[in-house]
């Protein structure tokens, strides 16, 4: 995760509770690492989840994620619209906003 995408709540809690977070980032890049899935698909797979939990910080952080790994918007929002028949339209309808945000370089959370 870049420093300079990172929000505010996230550096103080990194700060007040470092050991936390590196076990966190750890863990993510553990999973990451552990099978055959490339990286862009991971966290387009990352990305479905945090639809799924309708968590606009998280999406924020997966799309980005997604764009720097490779995907390209086009890509992002075919993920988030497969998703309609299980997590329903207003959820994909709020995630593809979110993704907005980010293509426009409105979102500022990670």
């Amino acid at each position: 995760m870049m420093q300079d995408r990172m929000p505010g709540h996230y550096l103080l809690t990194k700060e007040k509770h470092g050991r936390f977070i590196n076990a966190l980032e750890a863990l993510g890049d553990a999973v990451r690492q552990e099978g055959p899935v490339d990286e862009k698909t991971a966290h387009l797979i990352q990305l479905a989840a945090a639809v799924a939990i309708r968590s606009e910080g998280a999406v924020h952080s997966h799309v980005r994620r997604a764009m720097a790994s490779g995907a390209t918007a086009e890509e992002i929002v075919h993920a988030i619209i497969l998703l309609t028949s299980t997590v329903g339209f207003p959820n994909v309808s709020a995630a593809l906003s979110w993704a907005e945000d980010v293509f426009q370089g409105r979102s500022t959370d990670a």
